[in-house]
């Protein structure tokens, strides 16, 4: 594996640990930020795999954008379009007032993201 693709490998799996720490706490769980980790987990990955194979990518928070860039190599991966879809909004409308996320929202982000981890990690190698 690239030295550079181990890097974002490296960010994602923080991002993964933190969107789930902040989802199992028993009290006071914060689910706008489990969702932004969420997504900044997916963003990451997905760069991880472009970059491992060479394919260049916008500086983007577009989830969709970025997943579509990987098709060509991991056609399969179209499956996950309408979960990345949603959570590419969680990059930034949540951080923000006017908009806020459920538990129920963040429980599926998590969910999307672990999926598409797991392909990630999977097509790279990785352990799962």
């Amino acid at each position: 594996m690239k030295p550079s693709t181990r890097e974002w490998v490296k960010k994602a799996e923080n991002d993964f640990k933190a969107a789930g720490q902040l989802l199992r706490r028993r009290k006071d769980v914060v689910p706008d930020a489990a969702s932004f980790f969420c997504q900044q987990c997916v963003e990451k990955y997905l760069k991880a795999r472009l970059i491992e194979v060479g394919i260049a990518f916008p500086r983007t928070h577009d989830l969709l954008q970025l997943l579509n860039l990987c098709l060509p190599v991991e056609p399969l991966w179209s499956a996950y379009a309408k979960s990345v879809d949603a959570m590419s909004d969680y990059a930034v409308d949540f951080r923000y007032p006017g908009h806020s996320a459920t538990l129920a929202e963040a429980r599926r982000s998590f969910k999307g993201c672990k999926a598409i981890r797991r392909e990630v990690r999977l097509s790279l190698g990785l352990p799962v």
